[in-house]
C-alpha cells in the first residue's frame, strides 16, 4: 500500500440496553463439563493438525516505531480455549516490508502456555514510522496467515490524511459480521477503531436476535468465569471476516459493558448477581484478563483501556475505559444524575483526560468513548415507538427523557469536560462514540437547553452496531420504517443532532484531513445473510475550528 503520509521522522507516543435481568445462571452450569462447548469453538480440522493458528492473526495499537502482534496457538488438538490444557510452545514471529518475506526487518520468539490460554503477543519495536508491514507467527514448523500492519506517523510528521473504519456492538446471534468483511477489503484504512462491545456475555438467545439465533454462542450459557469468557473470545475469533479484518488492518479497541457484563460499574453489572454468580470483583477480574489475552490492546494504565496514541501532528486519540472507575447507575428522575460525587470517568482519567486535550498540539483530538456524551431526550413521540425506544436504551418505558448509563446519567463529569474544552479555547474535539446501537451526527452543546444560541463545545459521531438489536429489529419491521417517524421526533428535541438513523447496521470510516474531519456511514442489507451487501447511507463532517456538523454529500 503506497503510503499516504508526508515526511517524518522515529518518535513514540503511548501512553443497550435491552432485556433486563434473565433466568441468573446457576453456579454449576458455570463449571460444567468444558469439552462441548470449548470444541466448538475450533474448526473440525484442529483434531487432526496440530500446532495450528485456528483464530487468526492481528495487531494493534499502532506507534510510530511499532505496533503489538497476536496470535493464539493451538500446539495439540486437546488444549481448546478454556481448557488449560497444552505444553508450553515455542511461538516464533516474523516482520518484513513485502507478503513474500523477502525483506525481513524483524524476528524473534515467545512461548505460548497454558496460563495465558495459548495467547502469545509481540511487542515489536524499532520499526519506521508510517509505513506498511506483514507479519506471521510460525510453531512447530506450521506457519500462520500472514498479515498486513502499519506503523503510526512520526510524531512530528506534517501528516496530509488519516482513514479509520469504526464500528461497536457485535452480537455474534444477532447475524454475521460483514461491516468487517467490508472494511478489509478497503485496503486503505491506517488502522481501525472498536469502540466497545466487541463480544457479548449473554446465553444463547438471551440478548436481542429478533427471535431467531442466527449462530449460538459458545459456551452456551452466560460467560461468568475465566474459562467462559477465554471461550467466547475464541468463538468470535473463529468468524472469517473478524480474522479478515484484524489481517487487514491493526485495531485500537475500547471496551464498553458487554466485554464484562451488561451495563457493568467499578462495583458490579445490572447483568450480575452477587452470589449465584460469585463476586463482581472475580467475575471483572476474569473478564478482563481474558480481554488481554485475546486482543491485541496494551493495558496501559492500571490495567484498564484508557491510553492516547498519537497520528502525526494531525491527531492524537485519546481512548476511554467508562466502566472500571464509574458510580453505579442511578435511577431517572431522582437528581442523582448531577451529583458532584458521583462520575463516569473517575477523578484520575478525568484529569488525564483533559491534561492531555489541554497539551494537545495536534490539529485534531479525537476521543474514543464508548457510551453517547451528547445529552438526549427522547421528545413526544407514540406509545409504540417509545416503548421500543425505552427498552433499547434501558429507560423507564414510561418515556422519561434520560438514558442513566450514557455521559447524561454523569452530567457534572461532563459539564466539567466541556467546560475544560471552552474555558482554554480546546478547538477540533470530536468524540467517536458506539454503544447506542444507531447512527449519530452530533453538535455536543454547552447547554442543550438554549442551543444553537448557546456554542457547541466539540463534535460526536456515533456509529451504528454490526449486528446488536436496533429499533426496527425491536419493533419488527423492515429497516428505515422506524427512523422515518422516529428522526424526525428526536430531532426536534433535541436542536443538537443533525441526523438520526435508528434502523440499521453497518460501519462508519472516518477520514481526516487539516480541513475536516468526516464520517461516512455504511449500512448493511442484512445482518442475517453471510453475503450482505454494503452501501453508503450519509456523510457528516466538521470542519477545522467550528465545533459544529455538517452534511457532506459524498463519501470521501
Amino acid at each position: 500500500m503506497t503510503s499516504r503520509y508526508r515526511s517524518s521522522k522515529p518518535s513514540e507516543d503511548l501512553n443497550s440496553r435491552t432485556p433486563r435481568r434473565r433466568t441468573v445462571v446457576k453456579a454449576a452450569a458455570a463449571t460444567a463439563v468444558l469439552a462441548g462447548p470449548l470444541a466448538a469453538t475450533l474448526p473440525a480440522r484442529a483434531v487432526d493438525q496440530a500446532p495450528a493458528f485456528l483464530h487468526g492473526v492481528a495487531s494493534g495499537d499502532p506507534l510510530p516505531d511499532g505496533v503489538l502482534l497476536w496470535t493464539r496457538v493451538t500446539p495439540v488438538p486437546e488444549a481448546i480455549p478454556g481448557s488449560g490444557l497444552g505444553p508450553d510452545t515455542e511461538v516464533s514471529w516474523i516482520v518484513a516490508k513485502d507478503k513474500a518475506f523477502t525483506t525481513v526487518v524483524a524476528k524473534g520468539s515467545t512461548t505460548a502456555t497454558a496460563a495465558s490460554d495459548h495467547t502469545v503477543k509481540a511487542d515489536i519495536r524499532g520499526l519506521e514510522p508510517a509505513t506498511d508491514y506483514w507479519f506471521r507467527f510460525s510453531a512447530g514448523g506450521t506457519d500462520s496467515p500472514a498479515a498486513r500492519t502499519r506503523t503510526a506517523p512520526a510524531a512530528d510528521a506534517a501528516v496530509t490524511n488519516l482513514r479509520f473504519g469504526v464500528v461497536s456492538c457485535a452480537n455474534w446471534e444477532a447475524g454475521y459480521f460483514s461491516s468487517y468483511r467490508h472494511l478489509a477489503a478497503r485496503g486503505d484504512l491506517d488502522a481501525w477503531l472498536h469502540l466497545g462491545d466487541y463480544i457479548y456475555e449473554y446465553g444463547t438467545g438471551e440478548y436481542g436476535t429478533r427471535g431467531t439465533v442466527v449462530r449460538p454462542h459458545a459456551p452456551a450459557h452466560e460467560i461468568v468465569t475465566l474459562a467462559d469468557y477465554r471461550v467466547r473470545h475464541a468463538r468470535y475469533k473463529t468468524d472469517p471476516d473478524l480474522q479478515a479484518l484484524h489481517a487487514a488492518a491493526p485495531v485500537v479497541a475500547i471496551w464498553d459493558d458487554h466485554e464484562l457484563a451488561n451495563d457493568a460499574w467499578s462495583g458490579g453489572a445490572e447483568n450480575h448477581t452477587e452470589g449465584a454468580e460469585g463476586t463482581w470483583s472475580a467475575r471483572q477480574a476474569a473478564a478482563k484478563q481474558a480481554y488481554f489475552e485475546w486482543m491485541p490492546v496494551r493495558p496501559a494504565i492500571a490495567g484498564t483501556t484508557y491510553r492516547r496514541l498519537r497520528f502525526g501532528k494531525l491527531a492524537d486519540l485519546s481512548l476511554l475505559d467508562l466502566r472500571s472507575f464509574r458510580s453505579q447507575q442511578v435511577k431517572v428522575g431522582n437528581g442523582e444524575v448531577d451529583d458532584p460525587d458521583r462520575t463516569l470517568t473517575g477523578r484520575a482519567q478525568l484529569d488525564w483526560l483533559k491534561a492531555g486535550l489541554k497539551a494537545s498540539d495536534t490539529t485534531w483530538r479525537l476521543v474514543g468513548n464508548s457510551v453517547m456524551v451528547s445529552p438526549f431526550a427522547i421528545g413526544s413521540l407514540s406509545a409504540d415507538l417509545l416503548k421500543p425506544l425505552a427498552k433499547l436504551l434501558g429507560l423507564p418505558q414510561e418515556g422519561l427523557a434520560l438514558n442513566t448509563d450514557q455521559w447524561d446519567g454523569y452530567t457534572d463529569d461532563r459539564r466539567e469536560l466541556l467546560a475544560h474544552l471552552r474555558a482554554n479555547a480546546i478547538r477540533n474535539t470530536v468524540f467517536l462514540t458506539g454503544d447506542i446501537h444507531m447512527a449519530w451526527a452530533n453538535d455536543v452543546p454547552v447547554d442543550a437547553g438554549t442551543y444553537p444560541l448557546s456554542p457547541s463545545a466539540a463534535t460526536e459521531f456515533v456509529v451504528t452496531s454490526v449486528t446488536s438489536d436496533n429499533l426496527d429489529d425491536i419493533v419488527k419491521v423492515p429497516q428505515g420504517t422506524v427512523s422515518a417517524v422516529a428522526a424526525p421526533v428526536i430531532r426536534a428535541a433535541n436542536r443538537h443532532v443533525h441526523w438520526v438513523d435508528t434502523d440499521r447496521h453497518g460501519y462508519g470510516v472516518l477520514d481526516i484531513t487539516a480541513e475536516r474531519a468526516q464520517m461516512d456511514y455504511y449500512v448493511l442489507s442484512d445482518r442475517t445473510k453471510r453475503d450482505a451487501t454494503a452501501t453508503w447511507a450519509r456523510s457528516y463532517r466538521t470542519r477545522n475550528g467550528t465545533q459544529k456538523v455538517e452534511r457532506a454529500y459524498d463519501p470521501v
